[in-house]
């Protein structure tokens, strides 16, 4: 019996199971280090383990991945380098007789049409006419449309009764209305007004009306056991999880609201930069045409740009992924 036993020693003994360069001598396992302590490899001090720290693959991989890291440019930086290389490619284009200035005027002779009309004080005037226009529309389209899209979202029999005629008068062409809205408005500002708000009704129509219908129905089904009560449930549950499709609608909106501007200001206008851009054909001034370009181009920008300053601040709760840099 005492043989067998000493048979079994030595077998068992003769056994070399190959360890693990990680695991301590011994088989007993480190306490494991937490936060920046455990991608330090502190555990290198803890007694009996023999791992060289030096030549950690975790190492090694931070350090690679700190070389590898790209050198970042200001998100403002980045943004502009596409725009002044396109205007310092057109200014050399023009300059050295590659396209013809009258198809395509320098961005300095843009430029100094617009000083011109700033110089006339005539700018401000056009400017100030169609953003009021903007505003007068957007401010009429959004609000019809965040009401009917609530209720379309809200309801399945208003959603039956009304998504097939809006989705119809959606694919109507802005310049298809123009003719009705004269004759149903005249050519006053009325009719502007209204191009516009229809412009910027479909696009925060169909955001308010996904947003509320896509709403998880489990987060309903909860707020109902816990005792709210269907105000409570709009303003705690329904707004909330329905407010970034809301706000992405009233920016789609929005940049709609000034392109259905110029459309707009297309019907008898005296004033406002869609005049500037039929000015500026009728008279062949390409400057002209091109500053009325670059002036929506800016205004636009500006006014996404508040709606996403707003859009942030309203979701500042949301903890999302926020795009790769």
């Amino acid at each position: 019996m005492t043989a067998n036993h000493d048979l079994i020693a030595r077998a068992i003994a003769s056994t070399r199971v190959p360890r693990d360069p990680w695991m301590p001598k011994g088989g007993a396992v480190p306490k494991p280090a937490s936060g920046i302590a455990a991608a330090r490899c502190d555990c290198a001090s803890a007694p009996g383990v023999d791992v060289d720290v030096a030549a950690s693959p975790f190492r090694h991989g931070a350090r690679r991945a700190a070389a590898s890291a790209p050198w970042r440019l200001p998100t403002w930086l980045l943004g502009a380098a596409l725009p002044v290389a396109t205007l310092a490619l057109a200014e050399a284009a023009v300059r050295l007789g590659w396209i013809a200035p009258n198809l395509l005027p320098a961005p300095s002779d843009v430029a100094e049409a617009l000083t011109q009309m700033v110089r006339d004080g005539v700018l401000a005037q056009h400017i100030v006419a169609s953003t009021l226009r903007v505003a007068a529309g957007f401010a009429l389209g959004a609000a019809l449309a965040v009401l009917l899209g609530a209720l379309v979202g809200l309801s399945g029999f208003a959603a039956a009764l009304l998504t097939p005629s809006f989705q119809a008068l959606r694919a109507i062409p802005s310049l298809a209305w123009v003719p009705l809205l004269l004759l149903w408005l005249g050519i006053d500002e009325a009719s502007k007004v209204a191009l516009i708000a229809i412009g910027a009704f479909f696009p925060v129509y169909m955001g308010v009306s996904a947003g509320f219908r896509d709403v998880d129905r489990k987060l309903v089904e909860v707020a109902r056991l816990r005792g709210l009560g269907r105000v409570a449930l709009a303003r705690r549950v329904l707004l909330p999880a329905a407010l970034p499709s809301v706000l992405t609608g009233l920016r789609n909106g929005l940049s709609l609201a000034w392109m259905f501007m110029v459309a707009a200001e297309l019907i008898a206008a005296s004033r406002g930069l869609g005049y500037l851009l039929t000015d500026g054909r009728e008279t062949g001034r390409a400057d002209l045409v091109m500053a009325a370009i670059v002036l929506l181009a800016v205004l636009g920008k500006l006014s996404d740009g508040a709606m996403a300053a707003v859009e942030r601040r309203a979701l500042r709760w949301r903890d999302s992924f926020g795009g790769a840099t």
